[in-house]
């Protein structure tokens, strides 16, 4: 039998919870020889059965060779792991979960000890990882030859889209996507909530709800438009004004059904701000990036 491991790059990976551990196997799926290291070794161990190399230190993973990738608790996890690790001529991709800045120092700490770095923001769950048609995939940002030789070994768990030298640029992507998720899951929470307490098939709502936000999801198109442009009032279709007046209806109705409009009372009053300085005619949600960027 043919050892196919042979012309298949070398990874080693530093953390073993869930994302790692995932990422792992699928390298190993894959046919790349895998060192793995964990502080919790037995994370590390479980692994061998399934043909990872274990090793007993960061410094010993590291020097086994490949693309070495980090995937740990926080930004500062990766700068402990790591301390007194020769990294010289090493290729770094950090996946673990961060800000823009830390990505950014990171990276520089990286090129002081000699290493090309690669920073990376997962968009996508363990079960995901290594099944293509889930749709996952990873933003990476920074050295761009690094990521060019590392591409192929990237892409076997999850989709890559480089987002360009700025190693920032990876997790600022990563949390604007997640910060847009977060509002509208709590978008989705106030709909429940208004219609819970009544005689509504909740699995029937889902299917409108769901398709409504889809049909709403071009808005962001439109948003990077008017951004773009700085225009904020041609085309409009429902303009500030018209939306302000319509948060009464929406604070109104939410107090009839006993349900709080907490999740939505921040924005609306950046919309009444908006409104108060003079640009009814506006696009509703546009403006509300000037107030917010202002800060």
């Amino acid at each position: 039998m043919i050892d196919d491991t042979l012309d298949k790059p070398r990874v080693t990976v530093l953390g073993l919870g869930a994302m790692g551990t995932a990422l792992a196997r699928t390298w190993l799926a894959a046919g790349h020889p895998v060192t793995v290291w964990n502080r919790t070794a037995a994370r590390a161990e479980a692994l061998a059965p399934e043909g990872a190399d274990v090793a007993a230190t960061a410094a010993e993973a590291v020097a086994a060779g490949g693309v070495v990738v980090t995937c740990l608790w926080d930004d500062a996890s990766v700068g402990a792991s790591l301390a007194g690790v020769d990294l010289r001529g090493r290729d770094l991709v950090d996946l673990t979960t961060g800000t823009p800045a830390q990505a950014r120092e990171r990276a520089a700490w990286a090129r002081e000890r000699g290493a090309r770095f690669v920073s990376g923001g997962i968009m996508a769950v363990p079960p995901m990882v290594g099944v293509p048609e889930a749709g996952g995939y990873a933003f990476y940002g920074g050295s761009r030859a690094a990521f060019e030789a590392a591409e192929a070994v990237l892409s076997v768990p999850l989709g890559t889209r480089y987002v360009g030298e700025d190693a920032g640029f990876a997790a600022l992507y990563d949390v604007a996507l997640l910060s847009a998720m977060t509002g509208m899951l709590g978008g989705i929470a106030q709909a429940f909530a208004l219609v819970r307490r009544e005689d509504v098939p909740l699995e029937d709502f889902a299917g409108l709800l769901a398709e409504w936000l889809v049909a709403m999801s071009g808005n962001a198109t439109a948003t990077a438009e008017r951004l773009t442009t700085g225009d904020y009032t041609s085309g409009v279709v429902s303009n500030l004004a018209m939306m302000v007046a319509g948060n009464a209806t929406l604070r109104r109705t939410a107090e009839e059904q006993g349900v709080g409009s907490s999740l939505l009372d921040p924005y609306m009053d950046l919309m009444e701000r908006r409104l108060a300085q003079g640009h009814g005619d506006e696009d509703g949600p546009t403006g509300v990036v000037d107030l917010l960027a202002a800060r």
